[in-house]
């Protein structure tokens, strides 16, 4: 048995292995179980770097990453997996050098293309277990329900800030994401790290606590976080384990599920795709800047964050943060024009909705926000 286990190995990969072939929980077995293995990691970004790193340097023999983004100077505070030589290329691409580069001895393989409903199992087929790296409710739904329908373990992972998540679903032997967290939140209860910000160490701990998980779950060893949710807070630094329980209703993994096939899942979290303002609800940083030297200018909104003024701001501008709008919409003249706007639109662009919804007639996103105004009113201005 040993020589078998032995010869799938060079010499070159036992000096490689050497640390873990000492370590007696894993091994010349263990580290053959290790190659054996396939893992998709879903998310090329900041939790996805240190994972697929440290799976790569484990020698982890089968790894596959998806992702359809390219790397921006932005990403780099964070994801560490990209350089700045990286910047304009693929994730997935630049992922795939650097993994190889850490250890040439694996298979990688690269997918530059959205994991959804129509993609997602074709991907993950033949991968034994999947990380869950990404960033927003409905590819979490989804990655939690292809991998209970399948019988796979879902290495989850999430971060706010300076705040994480850990679990491992495994819907054979205990709770699974829905479980958890039965519906999503609604639109803009859990903004993303393009609006909210996110410590560049958190998603560093949380990416490596979800290769910690994986590992032992190949290697059949340790406690594995089935059944429990570990929270991190790097504030206080402290660590706190709920545990959970599988819910005898849950519509995928209880003895009478609804579902028994991937469903639209954009839909059922009511993703805000980014359909576009009529053509009267949106004004350019040109026209806006024409407007502001008129007799009559609009008010000017911004409603991103306090600590974003620190950065860039225009002056007269009233603030008021998009989640505290309506409380505040008293200050707000509905008979006077209105442009609001935040960093890139986004948030705006639901202030708009918001401010709709409440009898405001006369109010206009700024395209692309005070970043574009930046790059074309007004250069002195940074952007971020």
């Amino acid at each position: 048995m040993l020589g078998m286990t032995q010869s799938v190995f060079s010499q070159d990969e036992l000096f490689r292995y050497s640390r873990h072939l000492m370590v007696p929980e894993i091994g010349l077995s263990g580290q053959a179980k290790l190659k054996a293995t396939s893992v998709l990691i879903v998310g090329a970004g900041g939790l996805g770097s240190p994972a697929a790193l440290y799976l790569a340097a484990a020698g982890v023999g089968h790894i596959g990453i998806v992702d359809d983004d390219v790397v921006d100077s932005s990403n780099l505070q964070r994801q560490v997996l990209h350089g700045s030589s990286q910047i304009g290329r693929p994730k997935v691409e630049s992922a795939r050098e650097r993994m190889l580069d850490l250890n040439p001895f694996i298979q990688i393989d690269a997918y530059l293309e959205s994991f959804d409903q129509k993609t997602a199992e074709r991907i993950a087929g033949g991968y034994d277990l999947l990380l869950d790296c990404s960033d927003n409710f409905a590819t979490r739904y989804l990655i939690n329900d292809l991998c209970a329908l399948t019988h796979r373990p879902d290495v989850y992972g999430a971060v706010y800030r300076f705040e994480g998540q850990v679990s491992v679903f495994d819907a054979s032997r205990g709770a699974c994401y829905r479980c958890l967290f039965p519906e999503p939140p609604p639109e803009g209860a859990a903004p993303a790290c393009g609006e909210a910000g996110v410590f560049s160490i958190t998603p560093g701990v949380i990416g490596t606590l979800q290769a910690v998980e994986a590992l032992k779950l190949i290697l059949g060893v340790g406690d594995v976080l089935i059944n429990k949710l570990l929270m991190v807070d790097m504030l206080s630094m402290s660590f706190r384990t709920i545990n959970l329980k599988r819910n005898p209703k849950c519509p995928v993994c209880s003895e009478t599920p609804q579902i028994h096939e991937l469903i639209d899942y954009p839909t059922f979290c009511a993703v805000d795709l980014g359909e576009p303002l009529s053509a009267d609800e949106l004004i350019s940083p040109r026209d806006l800047a024409l407007a502001l030297r008129s007799a009559q200018p609009p008010l000017l909104l911004d409603v991103r964050s306090e600590v974003e003024l620190q950065v860039s701001a225009l002056p007269n501008a009233l603030h008021i943060p998009v989640e505290h709008l309506m409380e505040r919409s008293g200050e707000l003249d509905r008979t006077h024009a209105i442009v609001v706007f935040c960093r890139n639109g986004t948030r705006s662009r639901r202030a708009v909705r918001q401010l709709k919804e409440m009898g405001f007639t006369q109010v206009k996103n700024l395209t692309g926000g005070i970043n574009t105004w930046a790059r074309e009113i007004d250069p002195k201005l940074f952007e971020y």
